[in-house]
């Protein structure tokens, strides 16, 4: 997935670093202290799901849904995000939708400031917790605009960096709490894409859980189809359909006369609500 945001030659550096059901109310206890019952009930999508740089046209959406694939990644925003994005509307959001895909909101925020290479917005010591609630009003904004509503997960992605290095890490995980609770006062449930090897791990492993994500999508290239055999945590973290897994990348696919190149995704996890 660093490959639909990030140039080729920042791509490489990073990677050597490196059917729906509805269900009321899952996952809430791990994201809001708020009683699940004032939450809109959380959309569920377990199957195969794909992510691609930009959001494909409405024909070759209409061509690619076969059963392979149930769900797809959009990038909404970020000003880390790594391609512009003409098919995404809100004309697209209902059209697809209406076909049967499920979406899976991505929001390239800002990048920690010990990760290599440059990024449009990075995360700094001083400015962590304002720019993750700013961050956080923005993909709302973006969100429902397109017509992603209310009690839809929106997950922040967060690419490879060290660490190991404390004063990194400490403002990555503030930059995550502050845009985690500002999505929840907006009853948004929040999500977070990351490598299990550095910054999903770093959730993953954090002592201090307080308003941190409730739904993880974690990037392990192992070609496995699964959100559990191969699960590097703990075994009761980010149960109860809370689970994303990135297993393949840069697959190209030709489905219905339509090319795309994407990454394949195991998932048990919350999908946007539209229409």
């Amino acid at each position: 997935m660093s490959s639909h945001r990030q140039s080729k030659k920042r791509r490489y550096i990073t990677w050597t670093v490196a059917g729906a059901a509805v269900v009321a109310g899952a996952g809430i206890a791990a994201q809001t202290s708020m009683a699940a019952t004032t939450w809109p009930a959380q959309r569920t999508y377990t199957g195969r799901a794909f992510d691609t740089c930009a959001a494909p046209s409405l024909s070759a959406m209409k061509a690619w849904h076969t059963g392979f694939y149930g769900a797809a990644a959009v990038y909404v925003g970020g000003k880390n995000r790594g391609c512009s994005q003409p098919n995404l509307t809100a004309s697209w959001v209902k059209s697809v939708s209406a076909v049967g895909w499920k979406l899976i909101p991505l929001y390239v925020g800002a990048q920690p400031p010990c990760q290599t290479g440059s990024s449009p917005e990075k995360i700094t010591a001083a400015t962590a917790a304002s720019l993750g609630a700013s961050d956080a009003a923005d993909a709302v904004a973006k969100s429902a605009a397109l017509g992603i509503k209310a009690g839809s997960p929106v997950y922040l992605d967060m690419e490879s960096y060290d660490i190991t290095n404390k004063s990194c890490n400490d403002a990555v995980l503030t930059y995550v709490r502050a845009f985690d609770k500002a999505l929840r006062a907006k009853t948004y449930r929040s999500g977070y894409y990351g490598f299990t090897s550095s910054s999903a791990k770093a959730i993953a492993n954090a002592t201090d859980k307080t308003d941190l994500p409730g739904n993880l999508w974690y990037a392990l290239w192992d070609k496995q189809n699964t959100t559990t055999a191969d699960w590097p945590f703990g075994s009761t973290q980010f149960t109860n359909h809370s689970r994303g897994h990135q297993y393949l990348v840069n697959s190209k696919e030709s489905r219905g006369g339509y090319t795309i190149t994407v990454d394949r995704d195991a998932w048990d996890g919350p999908v946007a609500i539209t229409g």
